[in-house]
């Protein structure tokens, strides 16, 4: 039997095996579950992270909140030693969870980017060449700030080499120690909208097919059917099991890829049912 391994509730009495409210769902919908204390993962004791998983589990998938792919691949091994085997292995976590793993399967179908761990002048202006767009935005391999869109993400006008430089600084400064992997510029690309919210949806992919279509949680009531033709050649190509795609509306009809996610730590939209997707997950 394939197990379910969720963030444990931090507000639960030491002892306790409860799950998580945010994932409340999913253990409602898997026949054997387990936890996993995401605060002591996140600190580097993976031990520590996994003695609440009973021993000789055996396969399973992990729904949790977002780790790194060092930490995660520390929490493969714990598990291992404890007869768990996650589904996802820690190298198809990198490559689904960050930009530079799953960039080149899906090149033609999203925005132009580059990266670099030290975003310098000399790379900015190379950067810059590299991109064939006038603007852009600014990220790191995970995550962007795009809630401080006209200081630290948006990059209105790249022959502004002081401008440019400007938001990549006001990114890197305050990302700080969260700051993921290194510094991505990507092509600015207009996306349509419905009422200020981006179109945009998120779809889930298991063993190269798509097992649910859901509205992206940042944008819930947000309802669109993305095209999807082209997307399964990419989702293979990965060669991940279980991702996501996001994707958004350009501003002529075409749809892009702008985020790929592993489907473990990818967020599922409050008022959906998240019971298909996880018997789905526990009978692959």
């Amino acid at each position: 039997m394939t197990a379910l391994l969720l963030c444990a509730d931090p507000l639960a009495p030491a002892r306790s095996h409860r799950a998580d409210p945010h994932f409340a769902r999913e253990a409602e919908a898997a026949d054997e579950v387990a936890v996993i204390d995401h605060d002591a993962l996140d600190h580097g004791d993976a031990t520590a992270a996994v003695r609440h998983v009973p021993r000789g589990l055996g396969p399973a998938w992990y729904r949790g909140w977002m780790v790194t792919a060092s930490r995660y691949a520390s929490l493969e091994r714990a598990l291992a030693d404890r007869g768990c085997r996650l589904l996802a292995d820690a190298d198809a976590y990198r490559r689904a969870h960050e930009l530079p793993g799953w960039y080149d399967a899906f090149k033609s179908r999203t925005p132009a980017s580059v990266w670099t761990a030290v975003p310098d002048d000399p790379w900015l202006n190379w950067a810059v060449t590299q991109l064939g767009s006038t603007a852009a935005i600014v990220k790191d391999f995970v995550k962007s700030r795009k809630h401080e869109w006209a200081t630290a993400c948006h990059i209105p006008d790249l022959a502004d080499a002081a401008g440019l430089r400007r938001v990549v600084t006001a990114f890197r400064d305050r990302q700080g120690e969260d700051l993921y992997g290194g510094v991505v510029l990507r092509a600015f690309e207009d996306f349509t909208d419905t009422d200020g919210a981006t179109d945009q949806a998120r779809a889930w992919w298991l063993d190269g097919e798509p097992i649910a279509l859901t509205a992206h949680p940042d944008t819930p009531a947000n309802r669109v059917e993305p095209d999807l033709t082209g997307i399964h050649d990419a989702v293979t190509a990965l060669g991940c099991r279980f991702v996501t795609t996001d994707l958004a509306r350009r501003s002529d009809g075409v749809w892009r890829v702008i985020e790929v996610g592993d489907g473990q730590v990818s967020d599922y939209p409050a008022d959906t049912d998240a019971r298909p997707l996880i018997e789905a997950l526990l009978r692959a």
